[in-house]
């Protein structure tokens, strides 16, 4: 297989960040050994804290503004505690997020079901448009949940026997 030289000039975008004020690290290659020890910009008056909030363990301080909706509380907020003393970076950190984001829905549905309420499973997770737009893959999820319940269940009574 023969090489062909290829000409940059030819290349359409070839060397469209040759200019120092077009490259998107253009500012951050610029700072000084003083910006890096702190904010170098005026920082927003600091929100009032009146709840938990969790912050990266790799920011010296909570942010100026963040969310109050739904502070961790009951098992799910045990977990994100935890996830909150690891580093961004490690599992440590992600997968108990993700294990307290599944905890979360379900003590929300405990709790609907303690307060009376029955949720709206088949709305909540988009079945009747499913039904409408995607029947096939619905009825094959169905069958093949229906499949495995049948399967561990056969199994586990087979085993007390």
């Amino acid at each position: 297989m023969e090489q062909t030289a290829i000409d940059p000039s030819q290349v359409k975008g070839w060397g469209i960040d040759a200019d120092v004020r077009n490259d998107p690290t253009y500012p951050i290659k610029r700072r000084n050994n003083g910006e890096h020890a702190g904010y170098s910009w005026v920082r927003p008056s600091q929100q009032p804290i009146s709840v938990e909030i969790l912050h990266s363990n790799e920011r010296p301080n909570v942010s100026a503004t963040f969310g109050t909706s739904t502070p961790p509380a009951g098992l799910s907020g045990v977990f994100r505690r935890i996830a909150f003393r690891y580093s961004e970076s490690s599992y440590g950190h992600w997968l108990p997020l993700m294990l307290a984001d599944r905890i979360g829905v379900m003590e929300g549905v405990l709790g609907d079901l303690v307060r009376g309420h029955v949720p709206n499973f088949f709305g909540e997770l988009g079945w009747k448009a499913e039904w409408q737009h995607n029947r096939k893959s619905l009825m094959g999820r169905i069958l093949f949940g229906a499949l495995m319940i049948a399967a561990l269940t056969g199994y586990f009574r087979g085993r007390r026997e």
